[in-house]
């Protein structure tokens, strides 16, 4: 047996390691069957794009899904592929390979093999005078690191703006890791975008300084078309669209964000032909299956407004069919479930809209704050709109406001509560609860005085109630 084993230091030893098994992705925050079509998509696909990292990732996928073999086949092809990217550097282009190796031959059993690939990483790091026996600072790693962090979702964002930057300061005009930095923060203003309509100025100089290191990337320009279109330059946006289309016309990655151009711009049509020429080179994408469902959504939502009733039932079941699609094959797309949820309550299924709440929605976990919000906000509205129950909504609605987020969903329910309370005070019909609600959006507005006249009408109303009680305490002292 190894030295590390025999000793018990086996794990200890192989956390010093710098790959995708001491990056702390989740497996809970991905679907992994999703995500191995999606990376073997771009290899197919992205034929310029680093062979080394997708493979990488793969690996590590692949061994998340238990399928160990098929983890070492693919650390192999990474293996094959460094010395055509890293021509001059083959051993650092293998180190995260090797520690990829390490772990998957740990977790077989194979100790021996796990101690071999230990020892080249430990053999290079002192070779290269690390300080670390099983880590070196480089910024390919940092690289490396941040592309997975970026695929395994938006939980992840953060760290992996914080990978990109590492990688920068190393070497500032490398394209790739241009690429992948104004890539990761445009996702993080998308998430933020409701809290800042303004625009997405940051990214846009990011995208538009990566096309310049790299006008060709497939990544970059159609996002940045994308994030020219949001800005108000249409005309720039699609100049750019067109430019990546002529370059890359049988790419579904391309299509598919062209296809979010045109359907952003409005033209719905054109977006639902490049959609359904990415279907047929990828026919099992999520991504896709979701954005026609989008568009038939839009489609429907413009005849509805001019009462063209002809069209309409036929577009509500091609949108459904498609969101439907989506969440077989993607059971925790939350955003998928909440369109599917949305259009059969338009369809007047409320039973399914109801279930799909309760029983998909409600029920993943990990959801991040501006989900939970997202969630609470559209399930109150159909409790209030399709169920007719007031009672319902103001207990999602609430639910919503008290998550310490701030986005347009929590403003939106801030405003539907005030007036919700104040008509009920107006009415006479107020309960404790709903003047505790009342104090709650009087806090966090900061009036701390009216806070506390709502407290007093919630224990005048309940006076057992010992949350009441102690609350206005704690008001009193804050005044």
């Amino acid at each position: 047996m190894c030295a590390y084993m025999r000793e018990g230091e086996g794990e200890k030893v192989l956390q010093q390691l710098e790959c995708h098994f001491t990056w702390e992705l989740q497996k809970e925050h991905i679907d992994p069957d999703e995500l191995e079509e999606r990376i073997a998509e771009q290899i197919r696909f992205l034929i310029d794009k680093p062979k080394v990292q997708n493979y990488n990732l793969l690996a590590y996928v692949k061994f998340l899904n238990d399928k160990k073999e098929e983890a070492l086949e693919n650390l192999q092809k990474a293996e094959e592929a460094v010395p055509l990217e890293y021509p001059g550097d083959v051993e650092k282009g293998s180190l995260v390979i090797w520690s990829n190796y390490a772990w998957v031959h740990y977790h077989m059993g194979n100790l021996t093999e796990s101690q071999a690939h230990l020892e080249k990483v430990e053999s290079i790091c002192k070779q290269l005078g690390s300080e670390s026996p099983y880590k070196l600072e480089l910024p390919q790693i940092y690289c490396d690191k941040g592309w997975a962090l970026l695929k395994f979702g938006g939980r992840y964002y953060e760290k992996a703006k914080e990978s990109f930057e590492k990688a920068l300061e190393k070497e500032p005009e490398n394209p790739e890791f241009n690429s992948g930095y104004a890539i990761t923060v445009y996702h993080l203003e998308d998430d933020n975008f409701t809290k800042n309509p303004s625009g997405k100025e940051s990214s846009l100089k990011l995208l538009r300084h990566a096309v310049e290191l790299n006008p060709d990337d497939v990544f970059i320009v159609p996002l940045l078309a994308v994030n020219l279109l949001e800005a108000g330059r249409m005309e720039e946006g699609e100049k750019c669209i067109k430019e990546a289309l002529q370059k890359h016309p049988d790419i579904p990655y391309v299509l598919g964000y062209a296809a979010k151009f045109y359907r952003r711009k409005g033209d719905v049509e054109t977006s639902l032909q490049h959609l359904k020429k990415a279907l047929s080179l990828t026919p099992n994408s999520t991504f896709l299956h979701h954005q026609i469902g989008l568009c038939y959504r839009d489609q429907y939502l413009a005849m509805k407004k001019k009462c063209r009733y002809d069209k309409m039932e036929e577009l509500i079941r091609s949108c459904i069919f498609y969101f439907e699609k989506v969440v077989e094959r993607k059971p925790k797309f939350f955003y998928a479930n909440i369109d599917l949820a949305k259009m059969y309550a338009e369809k007047g299924q409320l039973q399914k809209a109801d279930e799909t709440y309760q029983k998909k929605l409600l029920t993943i976990s990990n959801l991040t704050p501006l989900e939970k919000q997202q969630l609470h906000f559209n399930y109150g509205c159909f409790q209030e709109f399709y169920r007719r129950s007031q009672s319902e909504a103001i207990k999602h609605y609430f639910a919503a406001l008290k998550i310490e987020f701030d986005s347009s969903e929590r403003h939106k329910c801030q405003c539907i509560l005030k007036k919700l309370m104040e008509n009920k005070v107006r009415k006479g019909e107020a309960n404790a609860e709903d003047f505790a609600i009342l104090r709650f959006i009087h806090q966090i507005n900061g009036e701390m005085e009216q806070a506390g006249e709502a407290y007093q009408k919630a224990l005048n109303i309940d006076p057992t109630n010992e949350e009441y009680f102690s609350a206005i305490l704690k008001l009193k002292l804050s005044l």
